[in-house]
């Protein structure tokens, strides 16, 4: 297992790396935004490495799960660094062979289409790929499910044999020889959306690192750069504190509770910016921005989704905190909710099912007999 140190030693540089180009090159003045998503990151990595570390102890998992493991995580690195090299080098030949032509006057002309746009318009370009990603991953899971039910006549895989995910991880930190157990316990669902997320998340990072570097390209500059506002320029896009959010939140919940976030994040986050910019009359007094119409849109939406998901209490617990971080986010809170919304939401599903025990039901699949 000689390849096993090297990748690691690879992996916890790169990670290093990360971190340290995300700090070094964020807005100092959003502090929040950066605390959270520092800790979001360095949490998710430390795991990462931790769980590495684990399955390398268990040699039951040398043939099977190691190898596969660390080539999901090395592998977007991999990519992203070919990325970077290649489309830095295309852009210094194309300076040095064409000198004279300038993309600024192409660039300007499409910034200037894009701010013709309405703001309701703009708003929902913003937040499509969002809901696409929603749709997909539920669509995803359905096909899944309906094939692995025909099949085996459960969703075993789809479904956790434990969800108590806090539980699972004192059981794994705390006794090397049930790692085998405890990673199966959760199903390949859960690792497909964890993986799914880990890329998204690392091709955002690599994508907002090398636009805020003045020495190194990368092929999705140029279009995610004409779509950002003015703070986010400044700042990170709010598609990075997306992929950051929710890669943390894939984590520490199960499938079903994730989907269930996503739902939140996505479409009760876009009906609540849509029914107060079209709608909204009466604006939050401590956050002009936002009103009360939209944020009984997103009250709606988001217990409707998670009852879906995840049940009638966990509904309401899931509403509340979107609730509360919705009208507080980005005044008074300098935080985006796009990055909050998700980890909070997380983190109450893991301390909460764990100390109260309070377990989730899945309404579609009792409602469509999966």
């Amino acid at each position: 297992m000689v390849y096993f140190t090297l990748i690691f030693i690879l992996i916890l540089v790169s990670y290093f790396s990360v971190i340290y180009a995300y700090s070094h090159y964020s807005n100092k003045h959003d502090v929040m935004n950066n605390l959270i998503g520092f800790i979001a990151l360095l949490t998710v990595f430390f795991h990462i490495l931790l769980l590495e570390i684990l399955m390398y102890q268990d040699f039951t998992l040398h043939l099977d799960l190691v190898p596969g493991f660390l080539f999901g995580f090395s592998f977007p690195i991999a990519i992203n660094l070919l990325l970077i090299l290649s489309t830095s080098f295309l852009v210094i030949l194309f300076k040095k062979c064409f000198k004279s032509k300038d993309l600024k006057k192409f660039q300007s002309r499409m910034e200037l289409k894009l701010a013709e746009r309405s703001k309701a318009r703009s708003d929902t370009y913003r937040k499509i790929p969002h809901i696409l990603i929603f749709i997909g991953l539920l669509v995803l899971w359905l096909i899944g499910a309906v094939f692995v039910n025909n099949m085996s006549g459960s969703t075993e895989g789809m479904i956790p044999v434990e969800n108590n995910m806090f539980k699972l991880y004192i059981q794994l930190i705390t006794t090397s020889a049930n790692t085998k157990d405890v990673l199966f316990s959760l199903g390949w669902f859960y690792y497909l959306l964890f993986f799914f997320f880990y890329i998204f998340c690392i091709f955002m990072l690599f994508n907002e690192l090398t636009r805020k570097s003045k020495r190194v390209s990368y092929p999705f500059n140029f279009f995610c750069s004409m779509f950002l506002c003015e703070d986010e320029r400044n700042s990170y896009g709010t598609y990075l504190h997306f992929s950051i959010g929710l890669m943390f939140t894939s984590l520490i919940t199960p499938p079903m509770v994730l989907l269930s976030i996503l739902g939140i994040c996505s479409i009760s986050d876009l009906m609540t910016s849509q029914i107060g910019i079209r709608f909204g009359k009466n604006h939050i007094k401590w956050n002009q921005d936002k009103t009360w119409e939209g944020a009984v849109a997103g009250i709606l939406s988001a217990f409707i989704i998670c009852f879906i998901f995840v049940g009638p209490v966990w509904a309401l617990i899931f509403t509340a905190v979107f609730f509360v971080f919705d009208i507080f986010t980005m005044k008074p809170l300098k935080v985006s909710d796009n990055l909050i919304v998700p980890i909070a939401c997380g983190i109450f599903y893991l301390f909460i099912r764990f100390f109260f025990n309070l377990d989730y039901v899945i309404t579609f699949m009792e409602l469509f007999g999966i």
